[in-house]
């Protein structure tokens, strides 16, 4: 089983594409996301090939901490995965609907030992953070995501944060301009454990970029990341954890060839 990330793991916003080639070089690209009529989100055509291969030879399952409606504007190349985890583990689809029983599970780990998200808002919504948080939005009444301004985001208040949702049982991702509260138990991992389950998976290989991954990847037969993104700057190494060797949207091609090599191996 190939239990995937998707922004910047396999599809990848202009801004984070990191070529330094010279633009005749520049890889052959596909439109992975329309939002508002505009493409924002992209794959090198190698990578689509090689995607429609693994799924394919292999069970793929996407991992994402998108919504299920952001995960939707999403057009993956061949048919709908028969699962998909999306809002961070929070939801998972089958066959491209949500699953109810997961969603009461969730719900109740979440109720019974966390915070509620109303003051997660709250928290984050003050005033004296206005100067680095610009929007504030939920996700499935589950989690907070803030739009913030990189440059002007003190890193105390990113320790701070850590340490305040971590006493109430939430964590924090700071992911590009994103920043991230989840509730301790809305986990990729989770997730990934039940499609395993249900499936009856033996080897599971995952791969992934931020901190919301490592869990997911920790618990994996083989795991990928690729050299950039928060896990990069962390620093995160693993016996059985293989980084690439590109950075940007050549590493979600060379990610899928590496799979592609490990199912076929």
């Amino acid at each position: 089983m190939l239990a995937c990330d998707l922004d910047r793991t396999l599809i990848y916003s202009a801004n984070a594409f990191f070529l330094d080639t010279e633009d005749h070089l520049a890889p052959a690209m596909v439109v992975a996301e329309i939002y508002e009529g505009r493409p924002i989100s992209f794959m090198t055509r190698a990578a689509e090939a090689l995607l429609v291969q693994a799924a394919q030879e292999a069970v793929f399952v996407p991992v994402t901490t998108r919504t299920a409606a952001q995960y939707r504007r999403v057009q993956l190349p061949g048919p709908v995965p028969e699962y998909a985890v999306t809002t961070n583990g929070g939801v998972l689809l089958h066959h491209g609907e949500p699953d109810g029983d997961w969603q009461v599970s969730v719900r109740s780990l979440v109720s019974g030992g966390c915070a509620p998200l109303a003051e997660i808002e709250a928290y984050l919504g003050r005033a004296e953070f206005a100067g680095w948080i610009l929007k504030l939005r939920s996700a499935e009444d589950l989690f907070a995501y803030a739009i913030v301004d990189r440059a002007a985001l003190p890193a105390e208040f990113l320790l701070e944060l850590e340490s305040w949702c971590d006493a109430r049982g939430w964590t924090v991702s700071l992911q590009g301009r994103k920043l991230y509260c989840v509730p301790a138990p809305v986990t990729k991992q989770h997730a990934v454990t039940e499609v395993v389950r249900r499936l009856g998976a033996g080897r599971v290989i995952a791969a992934g970029d931020s901190l919301l991954d490592r869990p997911m990847l920790e618990h994996a037969d083989i795991a990928f990341r690729p050299a950039h993104g928060e896990l990069d700057d962390a620093g995160y190494q693993d016996a059985h954890l293989r980084v690439t060797e590109a950075r940007g949207i050549l590493a979600g091609e060379e990610i899928l060839r590496r799979m592609l090599g490990l199912v076929r191996g």
